[in-house]
């Protein structure tokens, strides 16, 4: 008898959960500040709609992992601060986005192996973080929205002591303050 009352319970609950006024939800959390819209369907609008998948209804394009400005970190070879053709179009989509949003901020922050000094790394993250800085400018952002830092070897994306690695830590990446 006991367990037929607790059964009752919960669909009742299950049915429950389901009953609620359609709404937007911001998902900070998961852009870095900036908002996504997630639709929950309720009520009589649930029955007559088909159920959605909440990543397809993301309009952020920092979260959709086929924009390329969810991507930002911007890899380079041993010892260098070239921009590899590779990431060029990742740097071109983020001096787009830059440029037609005047209020946005970033921070390129230079990376390093753990091979070396620290003096010579911390010149080499630089180098790279000016690299990225460098190419942004010549796509119309102003000097203003661009910071640089140099990490050094100091903030390894991978631990270890291998190729895969170094090359996970030799890099730069472009963090965004504001976005408007």
């Amino acid at each position: 008898m006991m367990h037929k009352a607790i059964m009752a319970t919960l669909l009742f609950a299950a049915a429950a959960a389901g009953c609620t006024n359609p709404q937007v939800k911001p998902d900070a959390a998961a852009t870095g500040g900036a908002t996504s819209t997630q639709t929950t369907q309720t009520g009589a609008a649930a029955k007559d709609a088909p159920s959605q998948d909440v990543s397809a209804t993301t309009t952020d394009p920092f979260a959709d992992a086929n924009n390329l400005l969810s991507k930002r970190s911007i890899y380079y070879d041993f010892d260098n601060s070239t921009i590899k053709g590779d990431y060029k179009s990742e740097v071109q989509a983020h001096g787009a986005y830059l440029a037609s949003h005047g209020g946005a901020k970033v921070v390129i922050e230079g990376n390093c192996d753990e091979r070396g000094s620290r003096e010579y790394n911390v010149g080499l993250g630089q180098r790279r973080a000016d690299s990225v800085k460098s190419m942004l400018k010549l796509l119309g952002v102003k000097d203003g929205q661009i910071q640089t830092v140099s990490w050094g070897k100091e903030k390894p994306k991978a631990m270890g002591h291998s190729e895969a690695a170094w090359a996970e830590n030799r890099r730069s990446d472009i963090v965004y303050k504001s976005k408007d």
